[in-house]
């Protein structure tokens, strides 16, 4: 599973590229509106740090800006995958920024039904948001696992992009099921570190080493 980091901070993405789990990042309005600064600047710093796709999402809700927005964000970075939400007018788009070989995120997704049509018209990424749908009351990896399976059934080339997500365990179930990809807070990454016998150990270990009096590095 590939891992999107899910922030438009420039330190936290820093900290996190030496340990090799960032395989892109996605940004959104709101994040990028938490920075306080310039969008294009903040999307060009992501870009130059990393290699993977890095989503940039277009504010316009109709056909022709949208696709102005979509072309104009495409054009900061060579791995710029344009987010469009999903909509008649965001699929639209995604078609034609797609016939001109830009990646394309769908994003805003709550159903198969909209999956399936995000796939028919090319999209790069669909992105399911689980947390929201949890938040209703519905199951919101049932809707991953119904993604997959259909997308398996007729060999779609969209990955699945598992979004609002809230839990290492929502990371652990989308694995599982088989999802390309989920993109994650820094939080929810340095969580999937964390578990109390690991802790436990070390500390008995370093215990027991220290009563030695050795040094593993000469002196």
């Amino acid at each position: 599973m590939k891992f999107f980091v899910d922030t438009a901070n420039i330190n936290e993405i820093e900290d996190l590229l030496p340990t090799g789990f960032i395989d892109g990042v996605t940004t959104n309005p709101s994040l990028i509106a938490k920075q306080g600064k310039d969008m294009r600047e903040i999307i060009e710093a992501i870009c130059s740090l990393v290699k993977g796709p890095v989503s940039a999402e277009v504010t316009a809700t109709d056909y022709e800006m949208m696709l102005k927005e979509g072309e104009y964000l495409a054009s900061i970075a060579k791995n710029i995958a344009v987010k469009v939400p999903l909509t008649p007018n965001g699929l639209k788009t995604c078609r034609k920024l797609r016939e001109n070989g830009i990646m394309v995120n769908v994003t805003l997704c709550f159903s198969s039904g909209q999956a399936l049509l995000a796939a028919k018209a090319g999209a790069s990424f669909i992105s399911p948001f689980i947390g929201r749908l949890d938040d209703i009351g519905e199951k919101g990896m049932d809707l991953i696992e119904d993604i997959v399976v259909m997308y398996e059934n007729y060999g779609f080339d969209t990955e699945v992009l598992v979004a609002s997500v809230r839990s290492i365990q929502h990371v652990i179930d989308a694995a599982l099921i088989g999802a390309q990809v989920a993109t994650v807070p820094p939080k929810i990454i340095h969580e999937l570190y964390k578990h109390q016998l690991t802790d436990k150990g070390l500390k008995a270990f370093l215990d027991d080493w220290a009563k030695t009096g050795q040094s593993i590095l000469p002196k």
